[in-house]
């Protein structure tokens, strides 16, 4: 089984970003949502400046986190940042993803969806997640929260991610989960599950602040299990 890959979200201080650089980090999360954790882009480019201080091919992949965003918008960020992913965390439509896709041809489009939505659940289009076929690169399982749309820092049920496996696996992307997760219990995650990868924000933060000593526990746990 491959090694899971881990990203670590929400990040503002680029003394935080530097002081991991030496943990097989694979991407980071920044944040232009609405969010205490947002970013302007300013501040997003000074942080993706550090990514290479990693060692030679081993800097993690910028992951710009958006909630329905504009086109404008997205390209004005991409023009300041050197983003690697660009991840959606609203309601965007495949044909948005589809758009997005082809407007950067060089940035990955991942597609958060909340648990909650019944993946069985058809239209004309299909079901939800079968509907993005062929418009995104990843696959990321989030906690439902009918209050706002992006991370919710709660746990959804698990068992439930097998048959969101299965079809993103049917679709060729990877799966990643998000969500509650932390260095208490994503070895648990892992061992049961074994998504492609794990997302996490205020599990390693102390008091709102990113906490570099629960980043490199997490860190580890993923990379051991």
């Amino acid at each position: 089984m491959a090694e899971a890959k881990v990203k670590i979200c929400g990040l503002q201080d680029v003394e935080v970003l530097k002081s991991i650089v030496h943990l097989p980090v694979d991407y980071i999360g920044l944040v232009f949502a609405p969010s205490r954790r947002k970013v302007s882009p300013e501040q997003a480019a000074e942080l993706a400046s550090v990514l290479g201080e990693w060692k030679a091919g081993q800097a993690p992949l910028a992951a710009g986190v958006f909630v329905n965003p504009e086109m404008g918008e997205l390209n004005e960020i991409v023009a300041a940042v050197p983003l690697g992913i660009i991840q959606l965390h609203g309601n965007e439509s495949p044909a948005f993803c589809r758009e997005v896709k082809k407007a950067f041809p060089d940035v990955q489009v991942w597609k958060a969806l909340p648990v909650a939505a019944e993946i069985n659940d058809t239209d004309n289009n299909g079901s939800l997640l079968e509907s993005y076929a062929g418009t995104i690169d990843a696959l990321l399982l989030d906690t439902y929260d009918p209050a706002q749309r992006g991370g919710s820092g709660r746990t959804f049920a698990w068992e439930e991610i097998p048959a969101y496996r299965k079809r993103a696996g049917a679709m060729g992307v990877p799966l990643y989960v998000a969500g509650g997760l932390s260095p208490d219990n994503v070895d648990g995650l892992l061992a049961a599950y074994a998504p492609d990868g794990v997302d996490v924000s205020s599990g390693v933060e102390s008091d709102g602040v990113k906490d570099i000593a629960k980043i490199t526990a997490f860190v580890e746990r993923v990379k051991q299990s």
